[in-house]
């Protein structure tokens, strides 16, 4: 069992895992990394932050739901019901979180926030792009895109370099959504840069909560990591 190295604390009036490198690092810096519909509360999250501290970034990872998805919750023969559970738990509500956690920061002198969105997370990423509140944006299996017109708008408005970390098993976003942000964005047309990486033999989850058991999958989820992190390193 991996200790997390990570302490929970309020920002903005916001509980967020917080991981900070051991070494020195770029205080001015910080990857916002907003979690999937599991939140904080699944452990992958926190250790996945604690690489990225280990990797030389303070990272935050706000608690931005009324109550998280339990582990299981997607699991075969759950009786979690999704909807219901995104009624309490939309955009409406979790997006204020971390608009205050974001204002927050800048407030205490972070000048450069690189937003890492998982899923649920990508749409919050992807708004705070459009107004210019982050400084480079990765999302990893995104959901809640409107494609091509989310891609579009980042194009018109957005000035955050933007890796996308997309996967063969899809059905949330699949190869025709994947296709479509290339032709968008893709060639030099994002002047800023963008970068659409695709895992095969992936499923949609895999760079949280793949199983490491299947080789396919463990380079996928170990290889997005990797890309996000140089990403970060490129661009933040």
């Amino acid at each position: 069992m991996h200790m997390c190295i990570g302490k929970v604390e309020q920002i903005g009036g916001v509980d967020c895992y917080i991981a900070t490198p051991s070494v020195e690092y770029p205080t001015d810096k910080v990857i916002l990394y907003i979690p999937d519909v599991f939140g904080i509360q699944l452990v992958n999250h926190k250790l996945q932050a604690d690489d990225f501290a280990r990797n030389g970034f303070k990272v935050v990872v706000p608690d931005i739901f009324h109550d998280a998805a339990p582990p299981d919750a997607l699991d075969p023969g759950s009786n979690f019901n999704l909807g219901e559970w995104f009624t309490r738990n939309g955009p409406d509500y979790t997006e204020p979180q971390v608009r205050k956690v974001v204002a927050a920061l800048k407030a205490d002198g972070i000048t450069k926030i690189g937003a890492t969105g998982y899923c649920y997370g990508a749409r919050t990423a992807f708004n705070l792009a459009f107004e210019n509140e982050v400084t480079a944006v990765v999302v990893s299996h995104p959901s809640l895109l409107t494609v091509p017109a989310d891609p579009e708008k980042y194009l018109a408005e957005a000035k955050a370099p933007l890796l996308i970390n997309s996967c063969e098993f899809d059905s949330i976003f699949p190869a025709e959504s994947q296709k479509a942000a290339d032709e968008v964005l893709g060639e030099g047309k994002f002047t800023p840069g963008y970068k659409r990486l695709y895992w095969e033999g992936c499923t949609h989850g895999f760079a949280v909560r793949g199983d490491l058991s299947d080789p396919k999958i463990k380079a996928g989820r170990e290889g997005s990591f990797k890309a996000t992190v140089e990403w970060f390193l490129k661009y933040l």
